[in-house]
């Protein structure tokens, strides 16, 4: 933790939403307050914000998320244009500079473009920028469809993504949930919290149970996978509730927070 400086955050769309769908704006002015304190005490923040659909269903005033795809992909661009000028105003009053990122899977599968997407990033982190990332869900079909894309697919697997091209030294998911236990919390009373993951085994595994809300896609099992995809790049992974971003603090301190999954560290480290 000593050599802590990059940091990505993703926040789940149960975090950023009420259960209407309509943005929790008393939630995100929290998050925007510790990330904005964070970048002023020197650190580099990425945010990888879901969230969209879910905000453009509730400005659109439809009832229910739409089923159709070229609907979900119309809510999906009402939902980010509401979403960041959010975020814009409200990383403002804290003096902090925000950027729009949208990706495709082909963004960061082609090596020529993800090399010009690493650049980037670092333009804008070297500028104190924080850049809010998402998946381009008006034009990408992969996680508002199936899911089943190679690369993305949800915006946990996004963000270890991002957090591998960026050279993160941590990634922190946001999430509905304290963390990784032995067994589903809202239906065992008596599931216990796993502090510390340092290898991803079949037992692990076999701990994620199905999806979140239906405001989000994903459940336990996409946490993991990004765990497995931001630890094979030397990426530390944190999950815990975004109800409590405050315990943003904690985490740099080393401090135990939610499940903390240990990056691998290859030879040259």
């Amino acid at each position: 933790m000593e050599q802590l400086k990059r940091i990505v955050v993703k926040v789940g769309t149960s975090t950023l939403t009420h259960a209407s769908g309509s943005v929790d704006l008393r939630s995100i002015e929290r998050l925007a307050r510790v990330l904005a304190d964070l970048r002023g005490d020197g650190y580099e923040i990425i945010l990888v914000t879901s969230g969209a659909i879910a905000v453009g269903t509730a400005k659109l005033g439809l009832k229910e998320r739409p089923g159709e795809l070229r609907m979900k992909q119309a809510a999906a661009a009402v939902g980010q244009c509401r979403m960041m000028y959010i975020y814009d105003k409200l990383f403002s009053e804290y003096n902090c500079t925000v950027a729009q990122i949208l990706l495709t899977s082909e963004d960061v599968d082609d090596p020529v473009r993800a090399a010009h997407l690493r650049a980037t990033f670092g333009a804008l982190l070297e500028m104190g920028v924080i850049p809010v990332v998402n998946e381009n869900d008006s034009v990408s079909s992969d996680e508002i469809e199936t899911g089943a894309h190679r690369v993305l697919g949800d915006n946990d697997t996004l963000s270890a993504i991002v957090a591998g091209l960026c050279k993160a030294q941590m990634l922190v998911l946001l999430s509905d949930i304290e963390g990784l236990y032995d067994a589903d919390p809202r239906t065992n009373p008596g599931a216990r919290l796993i502090s510390r993951v340092d290898d991803l085994t079949p037992e692990i595994i076999s701990m994620a149970g199905g999806a979140g809300t239906w405001r989000g896609t994903g459940g336990m099992a996409t946490k993991l996978s990004a765990a497995r995809i931001a630890t094979d790049a030397g990426v530390s992974m944190v999950i815990t509730n975004g109800e409590y971003p405050e315990r943003l603090y904690d985490i740099i301190e080393g401090k135990p927070v939610g499940t903390l999954f240990t990056g691998r560290r290859s030879s040259h480290d």
